[in-house]
């Protein structure tokens, strides 16, 4: 193992899964050596604090990579799709959090407990990608089951929390509940319609397909995750008036029929998933549960009765820990320890 330390940047440092990633970074003791912390222009000159030392953020330019090992990006598709190559070329390898490059297919799709060894392709461009939160969370607890009775077929319902789409959201549900309360009308700016005590099925654009962008990047980082083209999966995503963590109902068709047993006892036993499962107790996972939580939380693991190899089950977890910040760190910390 690489015990030497890294030159690393965080681009993006002042939003919810830039600050995230700070913690991250302390709480898994990333071998950090020099550190610099870039956002826009209107964000440089904040000071933050990071192993108890204050930082000043910088504006990020195309300059501002030379000397540096990793850069962990949270910054927009926008922003990597012009800041990452600059990065690359200067020799600083960039874990990115945007939709930016995750299907470019000489760029690897990593998420640490599925497919570690894809890491090793980012010499092919100096770039990796970090899959959708819902993608990511969703994967780790099917990584089990597709390895042990193969998954033809999946059918995805999430349910997600309003942290995915940013600080402005999580106030506008804030606001939105507390105008209900009053009695007043709720105003929506973030999403076409009010949040509060609502549930809106659409995250992202729609296509022409009828499917959003979110039901897409599901679909296609999947498959490209487990390198298997001949999953057949469809989605519906929906938001819902939750403040923090992702939840999601995923009816799987496998290969080989698996018992409920069977696939409990594999999760049980896989890294990062922790097993709720005991409804007749009222435990199953929950977004509260999620909260703060690196973990992907399993339960309501059921036979799905119209079909022979069907199994049902419920996956819970933290959408800015690990949906995001969260593996981005662990992917730039397997960097670090075994290719740089």
């Amino acid at each position: 193992m690489n015990e030497r330390k890294f030159n690393v940047i965080v681009a993006g440092a002042t939003g919810a899964v830039g600050t995230q990633m700070l913690t991250c970074l302390e709480e898994q003791e990333f071998p950090v050596n020099n550190f610099k912390l870039l956002a826009s222009s209107r964000s440089a000159g904040k000071k933050i604090k990071f192993k108890g030392e204050t930082f000043v953020v910088e504006e990020m330019t195309k300059d501002s990579f030379k000397g540096y090992d990793i850069a962990l990006f949270s910054a927009g598709g926008s922003t990597s799709l012009k800041f990452a190559p600059a990065s690359a070329e200067a020799g600083c390898v960039v874990v990115d959090n945007s939709s930016a490059w995750r299907m470019d297919p000489k760029i690897p799709l990593v998420v640490p407990e599925v497919n570690p060894e894809a890491i090793a392709q980012y010499k092919n461009k100096g770039i990796i990608a970090n899959p959708n939160c819902s993608t990511i969370q969703m994967v780790v607890a099917l990584n089990p089951i597709y390895k042990n009775f193969g998954i033809k077929r999946l059918v995805i319902s999430t349910y997600q929390s309003v942290s995915g789409t940013g600080v402005k959201a999580v106030n506008e549900l804030r606001e939105q509940t507390k105008a209900f309360v009053e009695g007043r009308s709720p105003v929506a700016e973030v999403y076409p319609h009010p949040i509060a005590f609502n549930v809106l099925p659409h995250i992202d654009s729609f296509l022409d397909s009828g499917y959003s962008k979110e039901e897409e990047k599901m679909i296609n980082e999947t498959r490209k995750i487990f390198n298997d083209q001949s999953i057949r999966i469809t989605a519906t995503a929906a938001r819902v008036p939750v403040f923090n963590s992702h939840s999601e109902s995923v009816n799987i068709e496998t290969h080989k029929h698996a018992t409920c047993e069977q696939i409990r006892d594999l999760l049980k036993t896989a890294h990062g998933i922790k097993v709720l499962d005991d409804p007749q107790n009222n435990v199953y996972p929950l977004a509260l549960d999620a909260h703060g939580s690196d973990l992907t939380f399993v339960g309501r693991i059921r036979q799905d009765l119209s079909i022979e190899n069907g199994i049902d089950i419920w996956i819970v977890s933290d959408n800015i820990r690990k949906g995001a910040a969260t593996n981005t760190v662990q992917i730039g910390k397997l960097l670090a320890e075994n290719y740089l």
